[in-house]
């Protein structure tokens, strides 16, 4: 019997137990890919690319500009340099969203605004209808739980969603380099945990936590049916790569 070839070989970057790739690291698999998850968190080396047909950068607690006391950042911001360089499909999720934004020459900050938290609008922009990766998204929200933002994205960027105040939501950084400033792979217990870990914090502010995460819960066949098609796009893409 001949064996059927392996999916795309994916490399997953973990910064924190937290932040794992969940709901997308389960589409993905679906998919068909093979996902080789690194956690420099745990001790593990980040790899070389060679052996990779993508990339996939998740999110963590820790900010995008964090290299003097988050020792594996300053290489892995080399590492998605090498990526862009090689047309690697590669895919930044939150702090990875930011990262790949610093790696390529933009800016993190703060944001201005707040912490941005809950289930909130997707504001689409026409470039993406053109886009490899997301001309096929319908969905419309997307969980947002993040405190920085990019507020200067590298030269070349092609923005794909923002927000009604103009935060970077999905972008085209590079050729078959994106990052999506929201989270599609969280679920309601990694919600959870984010919003323990927030909890003070959004007791000060008056956040309704319960109601929050009510709505995290009530959305979750909408956010599932908006961005499993994110994943399965994202491992054709990375399969097609020669």
């Amino acid at each position: 019997m001949n064996e059927q070839p392996a999916g795309p070989r994916l490399l997953v970057v973990e910064h924190q137990a937290s932040c794992p790739p969940a709901l997308v690291g389960g589409w993905l698999e679906e998919a068909g890919a093979v996902l080789d998850v690194c956690r420099p968190w745990a001790g593990d080396a980040l790899p070389a690319l060679a052996s990779y047909d993508g990339l996939v950068v998740l999110g963590g607690e820790m900010g995008a500009n964090d290299d003097a006391t988050v020792p594996w950042l300053a290489p892995l911001k080399d590492l998605v340099r090498e990526a862009a360089a090689a047309g690697l499909p590669t895919l930044g999720i939150c702090l990875g969203h930011q990262l790949i934004a610093v790696a390529l020459g933009g800016e993190v900050r703060r944001n201005p605004l707040g912490q941005a938290v809950g289930v909130l609008a997707t504001g689409w922009t026409p470039a993406r209808a053109d886009d490899p990766l997301t001309s096929g998204l319908t969905g419309t929200r997307g969980i947002q739980w993040n405190n920085d933002v990019v507020t200067r994205a590298p030269d070349g960027t092609v923005v794909l969603a923002e927000s009604a105040a103009g935060e970077l939501q999905v972008a085209r950084f590079a050729p078959g380099v994106w990052g999506v400033q929201l989270h599609p792979e969280a679920d309601g217990a990694i919600v959870q945990a984010w919003a323990e870990s927030d909890r003070a914090d959004h007791l000060e502010r008056g956040l309704d936590q319960d109601a929050v995460l009510a709505e995290v819960d009530a959305a979750r066949a909408e956010l599932d049916a908006a961005w499993r098609p994110l994943a399965h796009s994202f491992a054709a893409i990375a399969g097609e790569r020669p």
